[in-house]
This record gives structure tokens, sequence and C-alpha cells, in this order.
């Protein structure tokens, strides 16, 4: 556990290593009664270089295990510089990563695979790829592979497009995970109702899954604005999926945001038992290169949420299991300032707006806006770990952003007008 990390900013409860670079979460699974999430990694410093895929499990989505680095980039193959993001599917009984390796720092990619035992602790990287980079000069980039299954066969989509140019989602057929065939695009940023929703010239980390009697495409936004690249937030379109002779294809009926904030990213989902879970990268927000690297760490995952649809809405909410993190109540009222290092506050609509402030000194920061919905699909909600501040508003959307208290901080809630309030302090036994 990482309670007694010294950094009151660390986000203890969400499960990531002490020290080193965290971004996009990996191959979420469950397997053999335990929840697995990998994440790209760097164990040597604060920055992303040299990615590796960490590991944690859990068996109640509260209580995270450390387990040793899964993948690791090696000297001379085809994943030297990076084992970038992908995904884990459980093939015939063995459990396997499939992942994008590169080689050097172009970003250019080719898909290999990694077999592991069923604790999922000892993995075998090959060396040959299953699939490389399409022949089409109008992608500069295709990564992040992503399997799912329609009509009895296994597919697997990638995030791709140009720097200069539109994004599209490649699709390949994968029965067989050795060997991949090409089959074309499964949507591009041609679709007018995918530019609205989506606009990026390449998009990253897709997921693609049944929902109800519709399926879902998320994708994360990358853009390359005035000489540099913009990470542009998560969207997703909402559709039908086809799969013709040339293969599956989607058309889009509709989409949105999947979260407001400015720290939510990659996010990737697992289906189990019925549910949708997904996880998230939050980088750093408003801490300075020197601070994260005083810090020795950067980067964390939410905290799991679950998926529904509401019409042609995607709907997000925090899983029900983290009430379980929940401990003594918090004495919260609007206006006074209050101490917690993790802390749950349930809202009720009738406050109308609720601003979270972080004072330290005679500062005062307004970390977030909560503007309370008056019919509300999903219970109003903060969710704050260390630097972690997650809120649900009401909304089908939520908001991540960070905020980084001292020893010396304290936090300070404010309602529009006034209506009950219920926090309470969150822990592990």
């Amino acid at each position: 556990m990482n309670s007694a990390h010294p950094d009151p900013a660390f986000p203890s409860l969400h499960g990531r290593p002490p020290y080193g670079w965290v971004n996009d979460p990996n191959g979420c699974s469950f397997v053999n009664g335990r929840y697995h999430l990998f994440f790209q990694y760097n164990p040597d410093a604060p920055v992303h270089g040299g990615i590796k895929w960490g590991h944690v499990s859990s068996a109640d989505l509260l209580h995270w295990r450390q387990h040793p680095i899964a993948l690791v980039n090696r000297p001379g193959e085809l994943d030297e510089y990076g084992c970038w993001s992908g995904s884990v599917t459980d093939d015939a009984g063995v459990p396997t990563a499939v992942y994008s390796a590169v080689a050097d720092k172009s970003g250019r990619s080719v898909v290999l695979l990694a077999r592991s035992d069923r604790d999922m602790l000892h993995w075998h990287q090959d060396r040959e790829p299953a699939a490389g980079m399409p022949d089409d000069p109008a992608i500069s980039h295709a990564r992040d592979p992503f399997l799912f299954e329609a009509n009895e066969r296994r597919y697997a989509v990638q995030g791709a497009g140009h720097t200069h140019g539109s994004p599209r989602i490649l699709v390949y057929g994968c029965d067989d995970l050795s060997s991949w065939r090409e089959l074309g695009t499964l949507l591009s940023g041609d679709n007018p109702i995918a530019a609205e929703a989506a606009p990026a010239n390449i998009w990253e980390c897709p997921n693609l899954l049944p929902l109800g009697d519709r399926w879902i495409l998320i994708l994360s936004l990358w853009r390359h604005v005035d000489g540099t690249q913009r990470l542009a937030g998560v969207s997703y379109v909402i559709g039908d999926l086809g799969i013709g002779s040339d293969g599956p294809r989607f058309t889009p009926v509709g989409g949105g945001e999947l979260d407001r904030g400015p720290c939510f990213y990659a996010p990737q989902v697992l289906r189990h038992d019925g549910r949708i879970l997904l996880w998230a990268w939050s980088w750093e927000h408003g801490r300075t290169p020197e601070d994260i690297a005083g810090a020795g760490w950067a980067g964390a995952l939410t905290f799991c949420r679950e998926l529904s649809l509401l019409g042609d809405t995607l709907v997000s909410r925090p899983v029900p299991e983290l009430a379980g993190l929940r401990r003594e109540a918090l004495p919260v009222a609007s206006d006074q300032p209050f101490t917690a290092t993790a802390y749950d506050i349930e809202l009720h609509p009738d406050a109308r707006q609720a601003t979270l402030w972080l004072l330290d000194g005679g500062d005062e920061q307004l970390v977030a806006e909560v503007d309370l919905s008056p019919s509300p699909v999903v219970k109003p909600r903060i969710l704050v770990d260390g630097s972690m501040i997650e809120t649900f508003d009401g909304t089908a959307t939520a908001y991540t952003t960070r905020a980084y208290p001292t020893m010396t901080s304290r936090w300070l809630l404010r309602l529009t007008q006034p209506a009950p309030i219920s926090a309470w302090r969150l822990g592990l036994q």
C-alpha cells in the first residue's frame, strides 16, 4: 500500500507505484478472480521514456497489489524504444497481451504479442510482429490495438491518422493472433458525425464495444496545433456495427464528450460480469517540471468508473465498490475549511452549484466548479485523493482535474444555495 507516501499530493488510493512515470491504462482484464491493470510505466524517473508495462491487481477494486513489471522494452528488439499501449485477451486459456512496439523515437509501431501464465506474472514477448505499419502514406501513426468480437469472429482496431491530416480507425481480422489481416478503415474523420464529435488529426486508444442495442467507439483526440502535439480530451461515438464482405464498418448516429476535465485521456474499458468498467490516465496539471522531479512521480489512473447507456448518451459514474473506502464521517459545511488527504462528498441538487477550493496560507485556488443538474442521472459527487479530483455533477459526463495540497493545505467547499452535504474520509482498512 502507498498510504505512507511522503507527498500529500500523491493519490495513495489509486493503486499506482510510489515513484516513476505512469500513463495509459493497458490490458484491463479479469483473470483467476482478480482485476488486472497494466499501464505505461517508467520506474526510473517521472518522465515519459523507456516505457514498460507496470502491473497491479485487485480482488475488490479497492485494495491494489503491486506486481513486478510485466513487459519490458528490449535492446535490439522491435520494442526497444517502448512497449506502448495495447490490450489483453484470453487466447484459448492463455492471457495474451497485444501491444504497440516502438523501436525508435519516430513513434512508428508494430503489433507484438506477449503471453503469460494464468497469474499474469511471467511474460514471454514475441520478436516477430503480428501486424506492421500500414503502407498508406496518408497514415503517419497507427497504434494502440484493442480486440473485440463480433459474429463469433475476433477483430482488432488501431487508432491512426496523420500529423497534418485526418484521423481514422483501422480494423483487422485476427482469429489467428499471430497473423493479422488488414481489413481497411472502420471509421474515418470524413464522417461528419465523427468529425463533429471527435475532431482530431489522430485518433488514439480506441475502444469498441457493444452496449445495449448499439456499439460504442471511444476515441482519444490527438491534434497538431501550432507545430506541437496536443492531447485534446476523449470523445465517444455511438452507432451501429455492420459486418460485410470487406470486414466490420462503423456507422455513427451521435456522440459526445466522455469527461469534460483537463486531465482525462487514453481510457480503456473492461467488460466483466455484465458491466462495462473504465480507467483512464490523469496527467499532471499545474505542477512544474521541477516540482515533478522533486516529487519523483507523475501520472495516475482514475478511480474505476462504470459506463451505461441512456438513450444515445453514454453515462459515466463511479463504481459502487468505492463506497467501501468510506471511513468516519467528515464534517463539511459550506464556507468552512477542512483538512483531509482523501475524501468523498455527496451533494444535493438544491445547492445549484458547488465550488471546491484549495487553501494554502492566504492563497485560494479554485479547483472545480460543479454545476449541479436539477434532474441528476448520476449521484452528484466529489472524490478527492491527494491531487486527484474527480467530480460528477449529476449529468452523464464526469470532470477530472488535479490540484496539489501541501502539508499545510486545507480544503473549502462553497455552495450557491443551502443544501444537505454528506462527506466521509477515505482510506483502506
